[in-house]
């Protein structure tokens, strides 16, 4: 079930683990993500993968015998086995708003009662989680979700962290000379994001930091890419673009850059996180004083080892800061939060879904495979958004 870009995104690595199997079909619907409106680029997305997509109104009305689910949105109205993963660094808030204001609120996350239980109905048959410490967390919001959560780990940092001996291959397909830093500036989608808050900050850094030392490579969360589509996103750039930046596309390529890259620019979202337990260097950009933190959380561990960008300050000195740094022991403390089954997820995620078609699994080994090379948007690439030759 594909409500929103991201969750289908997500899916992508897990639906790999039923690749090859003759007894499975797999079959897309595109959940309403809200007021009864699908958002943008989700059935778009389903059909350039070749998916077959099932009209909404067709899938109420089937019995399925596996549900995947990288949201909670709307899965409670599917009939059938629910495995409900999460569609970014683990279920647990990282970089949100409250709920409900007042100085006690806590950030929302994947793991409230209310994302889980339906009408007093547990919906997920199956609720994959990254490490150990959000079954403390589901302990308090929604005990009776314990019997079906299963510590899996994260198969996309699992393909991460398969993919680093690649780095080099990656930085030559994104054209990254000898000598050359390649730094990248990662976003997330609400107002209170890196480029919510810093709408320039692409254009400040191509405009400082020197061409033939350096390329910027930019990740946008891919709701940026849903709401306003690939022209309006290319649109905006258009002048990065033809000043040298690679834009990434939503559906893949951003793991490749963050292997490749020396040094990551970024608000408190998942790729953040990715970095910063990939061992690259960091820096954070400035938050609004609303946004705040879940103490404990991956992204408050992050931010206790992350530097801080000063827009106000040079940029090249400050990168040249933290360039070549490396803290194994943050490092080690963020991948920790990521997954507490490093390497597992792949073998752990497959075994539990065969358990719930009732299947016997196939004997093949599951392996993580690398992710592919990337294919960027650069200025290369020209004519941009159309514009006539």
């Amino acid at each position: 079930m594909v409500p929103f870009l991201v969750a289908g995104i997500r899916l992508l690595d897990v639906l790999a683990l039923l690749k090859s199997d003759h007894r499975v079909v797999v079959m897309f619907t595109v959940a309403p993500a809200g007021n009864g409106s699908m958002c943008h680029g989700a059935a778009e997305f389903v059909r350039s993968r070749g998916g077959l997509l099932l009209p909404w109104e067709q899938a109420v009305q089937c019995e399925f015998d596996l549900v995947l689910a990288a949201s909670e949105t709307a899965v409670e109205q599917l009939h059938g086995k629910v495995m409900l993963l999460p569609h970014g660094a683990g279920m647990l808030a990282s970089r949100s708003r409250a709920r409900s204001a007042g100085p006690d609120a806590q950030p929302a996350h994947g793991l409230d009662r209310g994302a889980l239980v339906h009408r007093g109905r547990l919906v997920p048959a199956a609720l994959g989680l990254t490490h150990e410490g959000e079954l403390g967390v589901l302990q308090e919001s929604c005990p009776e979700a314990l019997p079906v959560a299963i510590v899996a780990g994260d198969v996309c940092f699992d393909r991460l962290v398969a993919s680093m001996p690649l780095r080099e291959r990656y930085r030559q397909a994104l054209g990254v000379a000898d000598g050359q830093q390649l730094v990248m500036v990662t976003s997330t989608w609400q107002p209170e994001s890196a480029l919510g808050s810093h709408p320039d900050l692409v254009e400040q850094m191509l405009d400082e930091l020197p061409p033939k030392e350096y390329r910027v490579a930019a990740v946008l969360h891919p709701n940026i890419w849903g709401v306003h589509g690939a022209w309006q996103v290319q649109a905006w750039l258009e002048d990065c673009l033809r000043a040298g930046l690679l834009l990434l596309p939503p559906e893949e390529g951003w793991r490749a850059a963050l292997v490749a890259a020396d040094a990551v620019v970024g608000d408190h979202g998942s790729v953040t996180s990715y970095a910063a337990a990939t061992g690259a260097p960091v820096l954070l950009t400035p938050s609004p004083p609303e946004c705040f933190l879940r103490p404990g959380s991956l992204a408050e561990v992050v931010s206790q080892g992350a530097g801080r960008l000063r827009l106000d300050r040079s940029l090249p000195e400050q990168l040249q800061g933290v360039l070549g740094r490396r803290s194994p022991h943050w490092q080690a403390r963020v991948a920790g939060l990521i997954t507490s089954r490093p390497g597992q997820a792949a073998e752990i995620l497959r075994r539990a879904m065969y358990g719930l078609l009732d299947l016997r699994e196939p004997c093949r080994a599951v392996t993580n495979a690398p992710v592919p090379l990337p294919t960027a948007v650069g200025a290369d690439q020209s004519p941009v958004c159309g514009e006539p030759e």
